[in-house]
This record gives structure tokens, sequence and C-alpha cells, in this order.
């Protein structure tokens, strides 16, 4: 028999103990923190939780992935942040091996020079990259379509150009 696979999540929410609408107002604050394509596993064992986890992606930017029982009790769920889209870059800058603030001075300079709609995936293994195109994305106005983990540490920003 084949084992169930689970995402790995980027962070882990366990709010086992507290009624609803207490898991779903937690896991909001802690997803609006968190990047597209991201996925949190958020533990409740509040009854109300899974009904209301299942009605979220019809008016939020969020998709659930799987469900499971844990054996610390609950149920864990695995929510990542936007749904699953795929974007095809029109350009690509691979700054692995960059220190921060680089990749964002190099794509910043990349985009610049882009057209409105267009998407530039950023390539980064410095350990400040979440944050940093975090703050320059919110600063600037851009958009965020779509953030992946290709390795530990190592992420692809998709940055649309608005």
């Amino acid at each position: 028999m084949a084992r169930a696979t689970y995402p790995k999540p980027h962070i882990t929410l366990d709010m086992k103990g507290a009624a609803c609408p207490g898991p779903m107002l937690g896991a909001r604050r802690v997803l609006d923190e968190m990047l597209a394509g991201e996925v949190m596993l958020l533990v409740s064992d509040c009854p109300g939780t899974k009904d209301d986890l299942l009605s979220w992606p019809s008016y939020a930017d969020v998709e659930i992935l799987k469900m499971r029982r844990m054996a610390q009790g609950g149920t864990g769920y695995y929510i990542r942040k936007g749904k699953d889209r795929r974007v095809s870059p029109h350009a690509v800058l691979d700054m692995r091996g960059a220190t921060c603030p680089g990749p964002v001075v190099e794509a910043k300079k990349l985009l610049n020079g882009m057209r409105k709609g267009e998407v530039l995936q950023l390539v980064s293994d410095c350990p400040g990259i979440r944050a940093d195109v975090r703050s320059w994305v919110k600063a600037t106005g851009l958009e965020l379509a779509d953030t992946r983990e290709n390795a530990p540490g190592q992420y692809q920003f998709y940055i649309r150009k608005r």
C-alpha cells in the first residue's frame, strides 16, 4: 500500500483548544504574512474548522491541499496561499549565490525595462530573500504572482509588473 504524501509546510499553526472562529482568525493572520505559494499546516480540534475551511477558497485566495488526522490530536489542514497558478515568465534572473539585497536590486533593474503585465522569474538562495521580496513587492505595488521553493532555501519568485 502506498503511503500518503503531504506537502512540506513553511509554517505550522497549532490551534488545538481554540474554539471557532479562533482557528480561522489565527490562520488568516499568519497567511497575511506568507508569500503566495507557501503552505501552512493548521492544526485544530474544533469541529467547525473543517466546514469553515472548505468554504474559504470561494472568497479568499487560498487552496486547501490536504487534510489528515494528527497523531498528537486534532486535524491537520494543509493550506496554500494563492491558488496553484502556473505563471510563464517573460524573463528569468538567476541570482543563486548572490547575497541580499543584490537579487532585489538586479530584479528592479530588469523590471524597469519590462512592460506592464510582464513577469520576471527571480531565482535566489539568499537567506533573507523571502522577507526582502515581500517588503519590496508591497512597497512598489508589484504583484507577487507565485512563489515556489525548488530546494531547501532556494526560491523562485514570479513578479508581475503592474
